[in-house]
């Protein structure tokens, strides 16, 4: 029976696809630049006197860009402002829940192989719920902008089940494919099984990620790839539908490739951007307050933008008056703002926050 969108896709075929070659020479080709690539971003965030801010920021970064891509729109100063407080407007609040999951699932891939109980964890960590499979038919999938159906994923919780065991097959599948190539495929066939209710986009492109981290490809969820997605956001939801309607899978690998090369690139930019301006500020913080001689002091400055005078006195074992004099010497010579989010006053490191925030 030929495909139809408006029609529940219960044949949705097990990866990887038969007889197709997922590494044709074009492809080969791709992985080696896209593998490239995440080297060199691996020896870039090596060279940073303070790592964490990868691990603090970056993953900040990819929250607000994946929720975007579902029209969940914030700043990335707005989840910065309210990272350890969880406040925020609604969009934000929900963007921060989107690293948390992204986190969770981290955790969890450090214990144990990323399975389809992983993708059920995310997916309830961004919804603040338990989130099962999917029990209720009717779910399609349409254009938002003329809300035309273009797909119908699988129908029955039982049916859903199986084809995520198939899923979870592929990815722990013992043979010669590519894992860059193997996460192209196995995202195509977890958005194609559409297991939740809702947020089968924000969770797909969490394991991206870790399936990068599980491969041993990325040591940390520190590749900014959504904000790739979102410069080619048209191209992701019509190679995804082309997979389902024309078996195109080597414009849709070659297009994931693609993401991981240009999000690697640029990610490797903004850590050498990122290391310019904390080798800058710690020069003009040591003549502008004995704490600039502290590495700690100058570390927690950097482990994201926005700054608290507890976190200072806790980190660097000092009295809050101590921490406060720091921290107010440094907004006097222009090296932070100090800014009140209700009732708190926080310390931004303006600078890098212009350069966590900017386009590359």
């Amino acid at each position: 029976m030929p495909w139809d969108a408006d029609r529940p896709y219960n044949e949705l075929p097990a990866a990887p696809p038969a007889g197709v070659d997922l590494e044709p020479k074009a492809v080969l080709k791709a992985t080696i630049e896209a593998r490239a690539a995440l080297a060199t971003l691996a020896q870039a965030g090596q060279l940073l006197p303070n790592p964490r801010i990868l691990i603090h920021a970056l993953p900040l970064l990819e929250a607000q860009a994946s929720s975007e891509i579902e029209n969940i729109v914030t700043t990335a100063d707005e989840l910065f402002k309210h990272v350890d407080s969880g406040g925020g407007d609604p969009a934000t609040k929900e963007a921060l829940r989107y690293r948390s999951a992204l986190f969770a699932g981290l955790a969890s891939i450090r214990h144990r192989p990323l399975t389809a109980g992983t993708a059920a964890a995310i997916c309830s960590e961004l919804h603040g719920r338990d989130m099962a499979v999917r029990a209720v038919p009717g779910t399609r999938i349409a254009n938002p902008a003329t809300r035309e159906v273009v797909y119908a994923p699988p129908e029955g919780a039982d049916l859903i089940r199986e084809k995520l065991t198939e899923w979870e097959r592929f990815v722990h599948a013992e043979d010669d494919l590519d894992p860059l190539v193997r996460m192209a495929v196995a995202h195509y066939q977890f958005e194609a099984i559409h297991p939740f209710h809702d947020g089968n986009g924000r969770t797909g492109r969490a394991i991206n990620i870790l399936m990068l981290i599980e491969a041993g490809l990325l040591e940390d969820p520190v590749l900014y790839l959504s904000r790739a997605i979102i410069a080619r956001k048209n191209d992701y939801y019509r190679l995804l539908r082309a997979v389902t309607a024309e078996g195109a899978w080597t414009d849709w690998v070659l297009y994931m490739l693609d993401v991981v090369h240009d999000a690697a690139t640029s990610t490797t930019r903004k850590i050498s951007a990122i290391r310019t301006c904390q080798d800058d500020i710690a020069e003009r913080a040591r003549t502008a307050t004995p704490g600039g001689r502290d590495a700690r002091f100058l570390a927690v400055l950097f482990e994201q933008p926005y700054c608290r005078i507890n976190t200072v006195a806790e980190r660097c074992d000092v009295s809050r008056q101590t921490a406060s004099t720091w921290l107010h010497a440094l907004v006097t010579a222009g090296l932070l703002r100090d800014t009140k989010v209700g009732r708190e006053l926080l310390f931004v490191n303006h600078e890098l926050l212009d350069v966590l925030t900017r386009p590359d």
